[in-house]
C-alpha cells in the first residue's frame, strides 16, 4: 500500500442524496468550478480575495442558509464553505449565484483537507452547526469536534477569533464542553447557563435547526474564543 493511501483520511457520512436535476448538473458544471477552492496549494485569503477584511470557514454547511445570509450581509468578508454533501453544495451554489455573491468559495469535500492548507492565524471566525453527532459510543471517534481537529482550527485561527458550536444533541453539547477544556486553545464565552441557550446576535436559522425545533428538541449554541496555537 502506498504513503499516500495509507494516510488517506477516512471521511464519512454520505455525499449525494437524491439525484441531481439537470439544470443541477449545468450547476455543478459550469459555475461551481468557478467558486470552488484551488485543488491543492497553500490557500492565502488575500490571492482568493484581495479586498476581504475577514475570513470565516464553516464546516460541514449543510444547505448553506447560514454561509449565504451572511455573506450577502456582509460583503467584505471571505467566506469559505466545506460540504461533501453535494446535494446541500448545489443548494448553496444556487443561492450563491443567483444573489450574484463575490465573496463566497466553496469547497465539497472534507473541511480538514481545507483547514491543513489555510494559513496560521488567518481565520476570524468557525462556524459548526448542527453537525453529524454520531451517536454510538462507537463511533465518537467520528466526530468532528475532537482534541485533534480543535488543534487544526487553533493553528488557523487568530487569537481572539471565535469557534460557534451549535447542537440539538446534549450528549454533543457535552462532548464540545470536555473536549474543548482538554484541548485546551479555547476558552467558553457563557458567563450564565441562559447564554448558551439564547442565540447568538445576527443568527441565521438553518434547516437542521428548523426540522431540531419541529421535533421539540431545543438547541443550544456554545461560542469560544481562541487562544491562539
Amino acid at each position: 500500500m502506498s504513503g499516500e493511501l495509507k494516510n488517506r483520511r477516512i471521511l464519512y457520512g454520505r455525499r449525494s442524496g437524491h439525484r441531481l436535476k439537470p439544470s443541477q448538473k449545468t450547476l455543478v458544471e459550469e459555475f461551481l468550478p468557478a467558486i470552488s477552492l484551488p485543488a491543492s496549494g497553500s490557500l492565502d485569503p488575500r490571492a482568493l480575495m484581495p479586498a476581504a477584511s475577514r475570513l470565516v470557514l464553516e464546516v460541514g454547511f449543510g444547505g448553506g442558509e447560514n454561509l449565504a445570509a451572511r455573506a450577502a450581509r456582509d460583503p467584505k468578508t471571505l467566506f469559505i464553505g466545506c460540504e461533501p454533501f453535494i446535494n446541500g453544495v448545489v443548494r448553496l451554489a444556487a443561492e450563491v449565484k443567483a444573489q450574484n455573491l463575490s465573496n463566497v468559495r466553496i469547497h465539497a469535500d472534507d473541511a480538514r483537507d481545507v483547514i491543513d492548507r489555510l494559513s496560521p492565524a488567518s481565520v476570524d471566525a468557525v462556524f459548526v452547526l448542527f453537525p453529524d453527532p454520531w451517536p454510538k459510543t462507537r463511533h465518537h471517534k467520528r466526530r468532528f469536534i475532537g482534541r485533534e481537529n480543535l488543534a487544526a482550527l487553533a493553528r488557523i485561527m487568530r487569537p481572539g477569533g471565535t469557534l460557534i458550536v451549535a447542537t440539538d444533541i446534549m450528549d454533543y453539547a457535552r462532548w464540545t464542553m470536555i473536549e474543548t477544556a482538554v484541548e485546551g486553545h479555547f476558552d467558553f464565552l457563557a458567563s450564565a447557563s441562559s447564554d448558551w441557550k439564547i442565540r447568538p446576535e445576527g443568527w441565521v436559522e438553518t434547516r437542521y435547526e428548523a426540522k431540531a425545533l419541529a421535533a421539540g428538541r431545543k438547541p443550544v449554541y456554545l461560542q469560544f474564543e481562541c487562544k491562539g496555537a
